[in-house]
């Protein structure tokens, strides 16, 4: 069982969202979102999850279908069964093998 006791917000599976989302904190992502998310922590994209956005947080850990520009100012982390097409600028980014990946990257020191 997942330890919830650092997530500050949670859009469960069945959730739809559409327009701009602004966290505080790590957030989790299992519905779907259309639109802008911004996190000043980290986000957290689950297996289940169909986001259609554009993303702004520290660090994005993705692990679900996201399509749009991704700006991470810590790293971002793409994780099997995940599907990605975008841009992402980070200046740390890791694709695990297996994960479908369609779009380009810039590596920048600071965002």
């Amino acid at each position: 069982m997942e330890d919830r006791s650092d997530i500050s917000a949670i859009i469960e599976k069945g959730c739809h969202f559409e327009g701009n989302l602004s966290f505080n904190g790590v957030v989790r992502i299992a519905g779907t979102v259309e639109g802008n998310i911004y996190s000043n922590d980290t986000l957290i994209i689950s297996q289940e999850a169909v986001i259609n956005a554009d993303i702004t947080a520290n660090i994005v850990l993705i692990s679900g279908n996201v399509t749009g520009s991704i700006k991470a100012s810590s790293r971002v982390e793409i994780k099997k069964p995940a599907r990605f097409e975008g841009s992402i600028t980070s200046p740390s980014l890791i694709v695990e093998e297996g994960v479908i990946f369609h779009g380009i990257t810039k590596m920048k020191d600071k965002i």
